[in-house]
C-alpha cells in the first residue's frame, strides 16, 4: 500500500508541473513525516554531504563542461559540416548527417541534452533551405540526441554504476555496439522513409570527393577526444572521473588550436600536458584532495589561456554559465532522489515490491517484460535522470535476483531512458529541439516526428533481450 500511495503522490506532483527536484524533495520529506515523524530528516545534512562528495560524481560537471567547450569553440559546427559531406548522398540527405553528428558528438559530451541542442542549433536552418519534411527532420535531431546517454562516455551510465555498484568501464564498453546498432537502425529507417516518399528527403546536397577529403580534418577533434577519454580509462591511466578532467583539458587544447595554432598553441599544449600528467599520475595526492587539485589545475590552465590570449574569455564565460546551470539542476535532482531512495528503503517499499512480484509466479522473461512496459509508460511522465534514480534502486534487486547481468541490464535501462527522452508529454529532448527553433512551429511536429524512432528503440530492446551478447561481448572480451 505504501508503494502504491508513493507512486500516486509522485505522479500527481509531476502532473502539477512542479520541478522534478522539488517533487522528489517534497515527496521524501512528506513520507518521512508521515511514517517516521521526521526522524530521518535529522540525518539529511550528513547524508547529502556524504553523497555529494562521491568521487565519481565529479565526472558529471566535467563532461558537461567538455560539451560546452566543444559547442562554444565552433568545433561542433565544423564537425557537422564534415559529416554532411560524407553522408548527405544517402536518401534523406542531411538527416543522416544529424544522426552521424549526434553519434560522434555523443562520444565526447556524455549528455543527450547537450547533443540534441548542439546539433539542432547547427542543423535546423537547413529544413526550409532544402525543403525537408519538417517532422521527420526534427525527429532525427531529437532521436539522435538520445545517443548521448548510450554511446560512452555517458553521464547516465556513470550514475547507474554509482547506484548499483557496477563497473563504469564495463558499462562503457557494453554501450558501444548497441549505440552503433541503434544509429544504424535510425539511418535505415530514414532511407526507407525517403525511398517511399522521395519528397521528404529534400533537395540533394551536392558534394565532391575533393570536398570530402578536405573536410576530414574537422572530424578528427571529436574522434581524438573520444580516444583520449575512453582510451585513458582502458589503458589503466585514469578512472572515469579523471578521464573526464583529461577530456576537458584536451577540449581546451582543441579550442586553443582552432583559435590560434602555431607556436603559441604548442606552448599551451605543453602546459596542459604537464597539468594532465600531474592530475592523473600524482599518486601522492590523497583521493579526497585530488578533486580540489584537479579543479585548481584546470582553472589555472584556463586562466593561463585567457591571459595569454590563446583562449577567448567570452567563450569560457558562456561555457561556465551553461555548465553551472546544468550541473546545479542535475545534482539537485540526484541528491533529492537519493534521499527519497533512503526513505523508501526504511519504509520497506523495495522489499514489498520484490515480494509482490515473487508472489505472481512469473518466469524471469515475463517479469522482465513487465519491467520494460513499466519503464515505457513511466517514461511518458518523468524526466529520465529522476526516473533512473527513483526506480533503479527498486528494480535492480529484482532483476539481479532473477539472474540477469547487471552490466546488460544497465544498457537495457539506458535504451529505455533513451525512449523516454523522446516520448511525449515529458520527453526532454522534444522540448530541447523545439526550444532551439526559437518558438517557430508547433511542439507536435517534434513529437510526431520522433514516434518512429521510439519504435526503433523498442526494437533494440527486443534485440538486447533476445541477444544479450550484443551488450556483453566487449566487456567479456576485455574483463572476464
Amino acid at each position: 500500500m505504501a508503494a502504491f500511495w508513493t507512486l500516486v503522490i509522485l505522479l500527481v506532483l509531476v502532473f502539477a508541473a512542479i520541478p522534478v527536484a522539488a517533487v522528489l524533495g517534497m515527496l521524501s520529506l512528506s513520507l518521512d513525516q508521515v511514517y517516521f515523524q521526521g526522524g530521518l530528516q535529522n540525518a539529511l545534512g550528513e547524508f547529502v554531504w556524504d553523497k555529494s562528495k562521491e568521487f565519481i560524481l565529479v565526472a558529471v560537471p566535467m563532461f558537461i563542461l567538455l560539451g560546452e567547450i566543444m559547442l562554444r569553440a565552433g568545433i561542433a559546427q565544423r564537425m557537422y559540416n564534415a559529416v554532411m559531406q560524407w553522408l548527405s548522398w544517402l536518401p534523406g540527405g542531411l538527416m543522416h548527417a544529424n544522426i552521424g553528428s549526434c553519434a560522434i558528438f555523443a562520444a565526447s559530451s556524455g549528455s543527450s541534452v547537450a547533443t540534441a541542442a548542439t546539433v539542432g542549433t547547427v542543423a535546423i536552418p537547413e529544413i526550409e533551405k532544402r525543403g525537408y519534411n519538417e517532422r521527420l527532420f526534427l525527429g532525427t535531431l531529437a532521436a539522435g540526441g538520445t545517443l548521448g546517454i548510450l554511446i560512452p562516455p555517458s553521464i547516465n551510465l556513470i550514475i547507474y554504476g554509482l547506484i548499483t555498484e557496477t563497473s563504469v568501464p564495463e558499462l562503457y564498453l557494453a554501450g558501444i555496439l548497441p549505440g552503433l546498432l541503434l544509429s544504424g537502425i535510425f539511418m535505415a529507417f530514414i532511407i526507407a522513409a525517403c525511398l517511399w516518399k522521395p519528397s521528404w528527403g529534400g533537395e540533394p546536397v551536392r558534394t565532391s570527393w575533393p570536398e570530402r577529403i578536405q573536410a576530414l580534418p574537422d572530424l578528427l577533434p571529436p574522434i581524438l577526444l573520444f580516444v583520449v577519454v575512453v582510451g585513458s580509462i582502458y589503458a589503466g591511466i585514469a578512472t572515469p572521473t579523471e578521464a573526464a578532467s583529461v577530456g576537458v583539458v584536451f577540449a581546451i587544447g582543441l579550442a586553443a588550436w582552432h583559435r590560434t595554432g602555431g607556436v603559441k598553441f604548442w606552448l599551451f599544449i605543453a602546459a596542459l600536458a604537464i597539468l594532465e600528467v600531474v592530475v592523473v599520475q600524482a599518486a601522492f595526492i590523497p583521493l579526497d584532495y585530488r578533486i580540489a587539485a584537479a579543479t585548481a589545475l584546470l582553472l589555472a590552465a584556463i586562466l593561463f589561456g585567457v591571459f595569454s590570449n590563446v583562449l577567448p574569455a567570452a567563450m569560457f564565460r558562456e561555457a561556465f554559465l551553461g555548465t553551472m546551470r546544468s550541473t546545479a539542476m542535475i545534482m539537485l535532482i540526484i541528491l533529492a532522489a537519493v534521499f527519497l531512495n533512503f526513505v523508501l528503503g526504511f519504509m520497506g517499499v523495495t522489499k514489498s515490491i520484490i515480494d509482490f512480484i515473487a508472489e505472481l509466479g512469473l518466469t524471469p522473461t515475463e517479469t522482465l517484460l513487465i519491467i520494460v512496459v513499466f519503464y515505457l509508460i513511466l517514461g511518458m511522465f518523468m524526466e529520465t535522470l529522476s526516473m533512473m534514480l527513483t526506480t533503479v534502486p527498486i528494480v535492480f534487486p529484482i532483476v539481479s535476483g532473477l539472474g540477469y547481468d547487471p552490466v546488460w541490464f544497465g544498457i537495457l535501462v539506458t535504451v529505455l531512458m533513451e525512449a523516454a527522452l523522446i516520448t511525449p508529454p515529458i520527453g526532454v529532448n522534444l522540448y530541447v529541439v523545439h526550444g532551439v527553433r526559437n518558438g517557430a512551429g508547433k511542439f507536435n511536429d517534434v513529437a510526431v516526428g520522433s514516434i518512429p524512432f521510439v519504435v526503433a528503440m523498442i526494437g533494440l530492446v527486443g534485440i538486447l533481450i533476445s541477444f544479450p551478447d550484443l551488450a556483453l561481448y566487449l566487456p567479456t572480451l576485455v574483463y572476464r
